[in-house]
């Protein structure tokens, strides 16, 4: 979608959208829209059960001379227009409009009561329109008329234009990491496989991230034995893929190595769960192809922060495997030797992600010396039981890691939700032949997993985020339609923009 930015006007010609505040009351835009139409606008107002609430909405076709029509938006009351509700207006902007209208122009006004000035609201309204944009349907040959989407173009009016033009531009690219996951996770499983995926993360390299892949014997000879264990009843070789982005301008010195040192992302990248021996219901399998949206949401992000060039230093690492059930795959009762030299057994091989990131980050911890580490998986049912589809759940080593992440979750619209650790957790996973065992009993079962992993990441600072419950959406919202959300994309850019971009 082409977006745009222009000084104050009042369009003559096409479709033109403007808010209607709490009451029927016109802003100074919707007012001139009226007076330029006779009075089309509030007759329409005063005809309808449309009073201004927030997420209504109404459409006054023809409404005089060249324009199509005045599509009014309900804001609600002053005191609540902020950023997620103007990125939730852009939404509903391109639902009313995607199929009626090829372009439209969005006029913007200062509101008593909004902290934001104009040019903030509209860059606002144009990433929540951008980000409701997006669509998966490239394997549609027949596609009816009616159902093609014809928006293509808006125009947004306000005050200080190239403020919000530049405001935009920062979060266009921000979108574009949004995409690129959303993209990966809505692949099926014979497009998208570790060699695949990897190729993707490849792309990259173009925009100034450094990405090597390492390929089975790498793997082997690092002792990668918990990812390689679900790797192994799959036709597809794995992959392990790191990307670096070094935005931060380099010091000099001992202690400016040390404040140098990298912020580490780690993704589970399960192209396809089946479950291997430990299969899965048949019921519902078909979703497993996002199995990997950890893995997409790294790959996602570090496209984002090369896109918007970030000032920060960050590595990507992703674990990309195939988990099936053939001669060769890995069998309930098998034990592995992690990278870590920690021993696994392995008691339900549908209990995989956790071996592919138990290698992944202690190779990211070893090697890379990350100042703290934040891993993203679709890890466990469990999580869906206790949060549902609206939160991810968080597990740390840190406590403040936890509250920033989850401030930062609230400023976007990607929630986490504190989860404990504790030593009583931990005692869930212990086995009597090896190390540890990877499932702790039917209870807790998202804690026992991020206690598992817990034993992998050493004393570096840590958070888990178990994003098994809203990766995909069945439903939609106004900024994400149904499909793959590409949730953590936009979160961690956040975190990164409020606690490590100084």
């Amino acid at each position: 979608m082409k977006i745009s930015f222009a000084n104050p006007a009042t369009p003559k010609i096409g479709t033109v959208v403007v808010g209607v505040l709490d009451g029927g009351k016109l802003t100074v835009s919707a007012q001139a829209m009226d007076d330029a139409t006779g009075g089309a606008v509030a007759r329409a107002i005063k005809a309808s059960t449309f009073k201004g609430s927030k997420d209504h909405s109404l459409a006054v076709l023809a409404p005089g001379g060249r324009l199509t029509r005045v599509h009014c938006m309900g804001l609600g009351k002053g005191k609540d227009v902020d950023a997620l509700a103007l990125q939730k207006l852009g939404g509903g902007i391109v639902k009313a409009l995607k199929a009626h209208a090829a372009s439209a122009q969005i006029l913007v006004d200062a509101i008593e009561g909004c902290e934001l000035e104009p040019h903030q609201m509209a860059a606002e309204i144009a990433l929540g329109a951008r980000l409701a944009s997006y669509s998966f349907d490239k394997y549609k040959t027949k596609k009816k008329e009616h159902d093609k989407p014809k928006l293509g173009e808006l125009k947004f009016h306000c005050a200080d234009s190239a403020k919000a033009k530049a405001l935009y531009d920062v979060e266009d690219k921000v979108a574009d990491g949004v995409f690129f996951t959303r993209d990966l996770v809505s692949e099926p499983s014979n497009v998208i496989y570790p060699e695949t995926l990897a190729e993707q993360a490849k792309t990259l390299a173009r925009m100034g991230v450094k990405v090597q892949v390492l390929t089975k014997p790498q793997m082997k000879k690092l002792g990668m034995g918990a990812l390689l264990g679900v790797a192994q009843g799959s036709a597809n070789d794995p992959r392990l893929v790191v990307m670096e982005w070094n935005g931060k301008p380099k010091g000099r010195g001992r202690a400016a190595a040390k404040a140098d040192a990298p912020v580490a992302f780690v993704g589970k990248g399960v192209t396809f769960d089946s479950g291997g021996i430990s299969i899965k219901p048949s019921a519902g399998m078909e979703d497993m192809k996002w199995d990997m949206g950890g893995a997409g949401v790294v790959i996602g992000l570090m496209k984002a922060l090369a896109g918007r060039k970030a000032k920060v230093n960050a590595v990507g690492v992703v674990g990309l495997v195939e988990n099936m059930p053939s001669g060769t795959a890995q069998r309930p009762g098998d034990i592995v030797t992690s990278m870590s030299g920690q021993t696994i057994e392995v008691l339900n091989t549908d209990a995989e992600g956790r071996l592919v990131l138990a290698d992944a980050l202690w190779y990211t911890k070893e090697k890379y010396k990350p100042h703290t580490m934040i891993d993203l998986a679709t890890l466990t049912g469990a999580i869906l039981v206790a949060l549902g589809e609206h939160y991810a759940g968080v597990f740390s080593n840190d406590d403040d890691l936890t509250w920033e992440l989850v401030h930062a979750g609230r400023a976007v619209d990607e929630r986490v939700w504190s989860l404990p650790l504790g030593p009583e957790y931990d005692k869930m996973i212990d086995s009597t032949v090896a190390d540890m065992q990877n499932i702790g009993g039917r209870y807790g079962g998202s804690i026992t997993a991020a206690q598992f992993l817990k034993r992998f990441v050493g004393d570096t600072k840590w958070a888990h985020i178990d994003i098994a419950g809203v990766t995909w959406s069945k439903t939609g919202k106004p900024t994400s339609p149904k499909g793959g959300t590409g949730f953590g994309v936009r979160l961690l850019d956040r975190w990164l923009r409020d606690k490590i971009e100084k």
